[in-house]
Order: C-alpha cells, then sequence, then structure tokens
C-alpha cells in the first residue's frame, strides 16, 4: 500500500500520459461550457449556467490534475549516464 501511496504523491506521469489528459480536458471543457450554456439560456438562468460549469470544472479537475496510474502507462526509458575520466 505504501508504494501505491509513494508513487501517487511523487507525481511522475509520461509524455503519452501529458498528451492524454490535455485530449480529455480540452474536449470535458467544450462539452461542460456547451451544456452549461444551452442549460442556462433554457432556464434563463445564470446561476444554473455557472453553477454547471463550476462543477463541471471541480470534476474535470480531480479526473485530470492527480497524477493517477493512468497517466503512466509508458514510462520512459532513459539512456544510462556516461562515465567521465577525472585527471
Amino acid at each position: 500500500m505504501s508504494d501505491f501511496v509513494q508513487k501517487l504523491i511523487e507525481g511522475k506521469i509520461d509524455f503519452e500520459g501529458q498528451k492524454l489528459a490535455e485530449n480529455i480536458a480540452r474536449h470535458s471543457l467544450i462539452v461542460a461550457t456547451a451544456v452549461s450554456f444551452v442549460a442556462g439560456f433554457a432556464l434563463q438562468s445564470l446561476r444554473v449556467t455557472f453553477g454547471l460549469f463550476a462543477s463541471s470544472v471541480v470534476l474535470l479537475s480531480i479526473v485530470v490534475i492527480p497524477p493517477w496510474p493512468i497517466y503512466n502507462r509508458h514510462p520512459v526509458k532513459w539512456l544510462p549516464a556516461k562515465e567521465t575520466k577525472a585527471e
């Protein structure tokens, strides 16, 4: 259990995970904006518009900001360091 918690706290995600998180955020914000606007327009209420949008942003933040293991499926394999000669 502590290994899982340690990996979650470290916050490592790979490049594919960054791309996935960006795509999720972009598409979710577009959909949330459209749904919030339509619902607010239908009900003639700015409170509904901003309430729906704010709750969507909070939910999206919970999904995208933490470094979930799904964002680290393709870890980067680094080359070994070259040794230098000291004279």
